[in-house]
């Protein structure tokens, strides 16, 4: 694959203006087990409280997850808003939350496959942000 060059303008700011917005914007995607479809649409039609007050309390908003196929394969989008300053310390602290961790990712986990390039102890490959309108 070429490798290309990032490409900043009035709709695509750049990392540094990304970084001081009040908001900013994450997606990520992962491989669904195709066995695991319904599964994960059951687990996602009616998020555990505790989870959700875990997203909120991490200072996301907005949260969306897709589900697409592309050349015969199944794939799960995550997008959401972040509003907090600490992104690091607020992700991680969803990582503290003990039904999130001990009883929520396994499910979920299990219904992924994880993508090369992904971080690491994460399922999730990050995408890029190309544009942004408001």
């Amino acid at each position: 694959m070429p490798k290309v060059q990032r490409l900043h303008g009035p709709t695509n700011p750049t990392l540094e203006d990304a970084a001081k917005a009040k908001v900013k914007y994450y997606c990520a995607t992962v491989e669904l087990r195709p066995e695991k479809e319904q599964e994960y649409r059951e687990l996602h039609a009616n998020v555990w409280p505790e989870v959700r007050a875990a997203i909120a309390e991490a200072n996301i908003r907005n949260y969306n997850i897709y589900i697409t196929e592309i050349a015969g394969r199944r794939f799960i989008v995550s997008h959401f808003e972040y509003i907090g300053t600490n992104p690091d310390a607020d992700f991680a602290s969803i990582a503290k939350d003990p039904t999130t961790k001990a009883k929520w990712w396994p499910l979920t986990d299990a219904c992924q496959i994880r993508l090369s390039g992904a971080l690491e102890g994460s399922q999730w490959q990050p995408m890029e942000q190309v544009m942004h309108l408001d």
